[in-house]
């Protein structure tokens, strides 16, 4: 389920000394759920989907402009997709 992605996430980024935050754009669709800040001064994105889901066709455009950016943006659809992107990133 999504919520326990998200909850799994938030929880295991805290354990390494980061912050997971809820990202709320009023009038900008298609941002990734958590903005993840880590020490050091590192942020990425992480949109939570439930297993075997992908993003939606305004979140992978998103997605695409924040990658241009040079930000990274993970998809992390399971628990072990949550601990593989934190393994990439820590």
């Amino acid at each position: 389920m999504e919520k326990d992605i998200e909850s799994y996430l938030r929880k295991r980024v805290k354990a390494a000394g980061g912050l997971a935050l809820k990202l709320v754009c009023p009038g900008c669709t298609g941002v990734p759920d958590r903005l993840i800040l880590l020490p050091g001064g590192r942020a990425y994105f992480a949109e939570i989907k439930d297993t075997g889901e992908t993003p939606r066709k305004r979140q992978r455009r998103v997605h695409k402009i924040l990658r241009d950016l040079g930000f990274w943006v993970f998809v992390p659809d399971s628990k072990a997709a949550v601990d593989e992107m934190l393994k990439e990133i820590l």
